[in-house]
């Protein structure tokens, strides 16, 4: 008998599977034991009533319940009489969001943004379902909120913001406890699980367990963006300290006050999480989410093959590049298949820039015909710069992940350039067709930068300030065209707003969003049913967005849709990554769709089947039933 998650189909069918399981106890009692929600307008059996129902944010739907449920739910006489429709009470909230956001300033920092962070946070701690009707239908102004550049702020106060707490909190304190402490989340069913050590939150830092909010955010886009359920979805903080010292001496901070573990320690830690969420729930997905660069890769190639797990900043950041970069190619009115031909300065060598790197060069490696030669042709197209400078072979105690990218000595020196010389002069004498910011160092393109990218060799040079939060972009587009000019094609990791050049004409600031690409990604392996999240899921991901625009748009100067189109985005992505697995043989399906039907499907019918199993936040009707 399968386990129908309490979810009962309305109508006919509701009084057919009610006999059905009247019919067999141990059904009835597996269905009671689950209470998340199915995709879709179904009923939903609930155990609690009263105040219970109303504190509950899964359930709660405040003003908008029917007579008939408050009867049912024992909550007639605990709500005002007027019943409500959402709309209306969507119409409320931003009527007092308006009114509230001028009110509650919290000084110089953006006060206007952090003012909404916190009034749409204490609506998704009372009512998830109009929470994120909320945020879907105004995608545009709030994903900035909930997530890239609001959230860094938000993090950085998360201690004093604290009210109510959400997700699950891991320490170093609880080893040889975590297999138990699983059990504590309520949900019997979690598909996402979005995890952080703290370690590197934005381009902000260590910054402990207030890092947690970054996971809050991502999954609110993981249910905004990808529709999938909020009750299965689990933000993680792993607290193995800090070596944040502002933190470790602040009385109110709530984390572990003691130097970050390393080594074997830290190892066993992220060893010991890992085997008791996938102990419980065996075909979660899980994202790891700003570890430092010491880890991110160690801890990538560790879990990759076993579970179904990326890091979306080694991964998705490469992915949204990638995107971005063939894009650019796009706008320059050539193939996508001229990428190979591209000449990229990359200003950073943290994990994000490495594993845009690695997946750069995959992609043009696939372009040459994909064998030894080809791999080491394409790696020839990249000169890459951190703090010291250009890294080349002669560079000491180099990063192992960056030594592929290393230039010969002599390679450099035909370019008129050294070890250590500096991103001015990488880009005024490699003339670069992209120049590609994932530094973390605020304005690094500076005006003597941007004045020898004048001197590209391309038609339309391309400018990718990729860092974020927003005080950390590399470049701002005012910048970028009124030095190097109104023909150039610019992105950015955080928003901007467009530029007006004059004379009707508009520099359209593209911004090259994780969002874009991580919900999809998501969507697609839990559909498939992959077993692992395999480098061609990532590159079918990328090629997909890549492909997204129409030619009048990247013709424009625009490469990535706007924030609006999140859903159908996602929707794509989510279809091409199912495709590519099924394609690889990774597919083992999912629910009633098993890898041979799955097999069987066509494009258009792959994009139904995602679409059909993506939440909507539509208020379910209740059903009380005692546990």
């Amino acid at each position: 008998m399968p386990n129908f998650s309490n979810q009962i189909r309305a109508s006919s069918s509701l009084i057919k599977r009610l006999k059905q399981r009247m019919t067999n106890p141990a059904a009835l009692m597996q269905a009671t034991r689950s209470f998340t929600t199915l995709e879709g307008h179904r009923p939903t059996i609930v155990h609690k009533r009263s105040l219970d129902i109303l504190h509950d944010p899964w359930f709660n739907k405040g003003t908008a319940f029917s007579m008939t449920e408050r009867d049912r739910l024992d909550i007639r006489g605990l709500l005002p009489p007027n019943v409500m429709s959402s709309e209306q009470q969507i119409q409320r909230f931003m009527v007092d969001l308006k009114r509230l956001e001028v009110q509650a300033r919290d000084g110089p920092s953006d006060p206007n943004a952090l003012a909404k962070w916190r009034i749409l946070n204490r609506l998704h701690d009372r009512n998830e379902t109009m929470y994120f009707k909320v945020l879907i239908a105004n995608i545009e102004e709030y994903a900035p909120i909930v997530y890239t550049p609001t959230v860094g702020l938000a993090c950085q106060n998360y201690s004093g913001l604290f009210r109510r707490p959400r997700g699950m909190y891991f320490s170093a304190e609880d080893r040889g406890e975590m297999m138990s402490m699983v059990y504590n989340w309520p949900a019997e069913q979690v598909d996402m699980i979005v995890v952080t050590d703290g370690s590197r939150i934005l381009g902000l830092g260590d910054l402990g367990v207030q890092g947690i909010g970054i996971a809050i955010g991502k999954l609110d886009l993981y249910v905004a963006a990808a529709g999938i359920n909020p009750q299965r979805v689990l933000p993680v903080m792993i607290d193995v300290g800090t070596n944040n010292e502002k933190l470790l001496k602040d009385p109110l901070y709530l984390g572990l006050q003691e130097h970050r573990l390393d080594g074997d320690e830290y190892i066993a830690v992220i060893d010991e999480f890992m085997e008791a969420v996938f102990t419980r729930w065996p075909h979660v997905i899980v994202q790891f989410e700003d570890f430092q660069s010491k880890w991110a890769f160690k801890l990538l190639q560790r879990y990759r093959n076993a579970y179904r797990m990326f890091n979306d900043d080694v991964q998705g950041t490469a992915g949204v590049a990638i995107a971005g970069l063939l894009g650019a190619v796009r706008a320059q009115g050539r193939p996508m298949i001229d990428f190979p031909k591209q000449k990229i300065v990359v200003a950073g060598a943290g994990s994000a820039g490495i594993g845009v790197l690695n997946a750069a060069r995959k992609t043009m490696a696939r372009m040459l015909g994909n064998n030894e030669s080809a791999f080491e042709s394409a790696g020839r197209q990249f000169w890459v710069v951190d703090a010291k400078g250009l890294i080349t072979e002669e560079r000491e105690n180099i990063d192992l992940e960056a030594l592929p990218f290393a230039r010969k000595v002599e390679e450099a020196s035909r370019q008129g350039l050294r070890e250590g010389a500096s991103l001015a002069e990488v880009v005024r004498e490699v003339k670069p067709d992209v120049l590609l910011g994932l530094s973390a160092v605020g304005g690094l393109f500076s005006k003597e930068v941007l004045e020898a990218l004048k001197g590209s060799t391309s038609t339309r040079p391309a400018i990718f300030a990729m860092s974020n939060p927003t005080k950390n972009a590399e470049c701002t587009p005012e910048e970028a065209f009124s030095i190097v000019g109104d023909n150039i094609i610019f992105a950015s990791g955080s928003p901007f707003k467009d530029v007006d050049l004059g004379n009707g004409h508009i520099g359209h600031c593209n911004q090259g969003n994780n969002m874009y690409l991580f919900p999809g990604i998501g969507l697609g392996t839990l559909l498939s049913g992959s077993r692992i999240i395999s480098d061609g899921m990532l590159q079918a991901a990328a090629e997909c967005l890549a492909a997204y625009m129409t030619e009048e748009e990247v013709l424009k100067g625009i490469i990535y849709p706007s924030t609006s189109r999140i859903r159908d985005i996602t929707k794509e992505v989510a279809a091409a990554v199912v495709k590519e697995a099924i394609e690889e043989d990774l597919a083992e399906g999912y629910r009633e769709m098993d890898a041979r039907e799955l097999r069987k499907l066509s494009q258009e019918e792959i994009e139904e089947y995602v679409k059909n199993n993506m939440w909507s936040p539509d208020y379910p009707t209740l059903v009380y039933k005692k546990d």
